[in-house]
């Protein structure tokens, strides 16, 4: 298994890495047991943050007494210096440690800057003097930020979406952290859940030397097939890459990577499902798509306002309103090809 070396971090780790975000779903000691799982598998780097309801105190009881066995990542969303030190310790109570391997700014929507009148940035620099972090992070979704964060050179990691459906713009972002000596963790490495072919997202992004992909695991199924590239990496070849390339061509342009972050919706809608219906439909067949209760959330998109309060809080910028309603009508056709839905 290749080995990444996250920037100026030194943090080096397996190109093979556990992202905590769906653990939160999991029972307690399903999740335990999980995470144990993956650390005997040979995953050493696992990512969570504040957010993530109790995934970081599953990481502490899974991990509790073995510290310096593996690296472990978490987040604030802080607004505020108070927010920031609340939110610290509240990670490092959770995850049964004095320090975190990296602290990361979640979801940044700037880039924090010594002096900018915030007063985070000094809260990252006094967390890493007292000891309480060792590195300082920060995660992006919008390109532009992504960048600017990277020209800054005040960060020693960068965690941003990066996949093989990635656009060239925000491909050419790796080649621009490897020269910065800056540490890249890929987040949404399966897209959100419309890349379904694990040995392509491996593939993909094993091509990528100081790439760290953070993949989110629920189950043990998922656990077991990224476990197995320990053994037998996935390698890129002829089929995968013309596997791809059609991939790319199906699902270029904008498209909804079910993140979430635009909920909750006031008219109810249950936007990061519907917003991406049509492509659920096609590459991931199910029942359950087309049943009653979803119909009824689908129906709920008529009840839309056009307050255009998911596009402002949507990090990928999306026209979400009209995602909506073209899903919807998409939606309709297949409900009356499957003969569920009369003309």
């Amino acid at each position: 298994m290749k080995q990444v070396i996250l920037g100026t971090t030194g943090i080096t780790t397996p190109q093979n890495a556990f992202g905590a975000l769906p653990i939160q779903r999991v029972e307690r000691t399903a999740a335990v047991a999980l995470l144990r799982r993956a650390y005997d598998g040979g995953m050493t780097f696992f990512d969570t943050a504040r957010a993530y309801s109790d995934s970081e105190e599953k990481l502490g009881q899974a991990f509790d007494g073995m510290r310096q066995k593996l690296f472990l990542a978490s987040k604030t969303a802080a607004k505020t210096p108070a927010e920031f030190h609340k939110d610290l310790e509240t990670s490092l109570a959770n995850l049964r440690t004095d320090y975190l391997d990296i602290y990361q700014f979640h979801m940044a929507s700037a880039c924090y800057r010594p002096g900018d009148g915030t007063g985070l940035y000094e809260c990252m620099q006094e967390a890493k003097k007292s000891g309480k972090i060792r590195h300082i992070g920060i995660t992006a979704h919008k390109i532009g930020i992504a960048e600017e964060i990277v020209a800054s050179g005040l960060y020693e990691t960068l965690q941003f979406p990066f996949s093989y459906l990635s656009s060239a713009r925000e491909l050419a972002l790796a080649a621009q952290c490897e020269q910065a000596n800056m540490g890249l963790i890929a987040m949404k490495a399966l897209a959100g859940g419309l890349i379904t072919h694990s040995a392509a997202a491996f593939a993909f992004i094993s091509q990528y030397h100081s790439v760290l992909p953070i993949w989110g695991i629920q189950r043990e199924a998922e656990l077991t097939q990224w476990l197995s590239f320990f053994d037998v990496p996935a390698a890129m070849n002829a089929e995968i890459a013309a596997f791809i390339a059609r991939e790319q061509a199906e699902l270029h342009g904008d498209f909804c990577r079910g993140c979430g972050y635009c909920l909750p919706c006031p008219a109810g809608i249950l936007i990061h499902q519907c917003a991406r219906m049509s492509l659920m439909l096609r590459r991931a067949p199910s029942v359950a798509w087309l049943a009653p209760d979803m119909q009824l959330e689908m129906e709920k998109i008529k009840n839309c306002i056009h307050c255009g309060a998911c596009r402002k809080k949507c990090p990928y910028a999306l026209d979400i309103p009209t995602l909506l309603q073209k899903n919807y009508a998409d939606y309709r056709q297949i409900l009356r090809a499957e003969r569920i839905l009369a003309d």
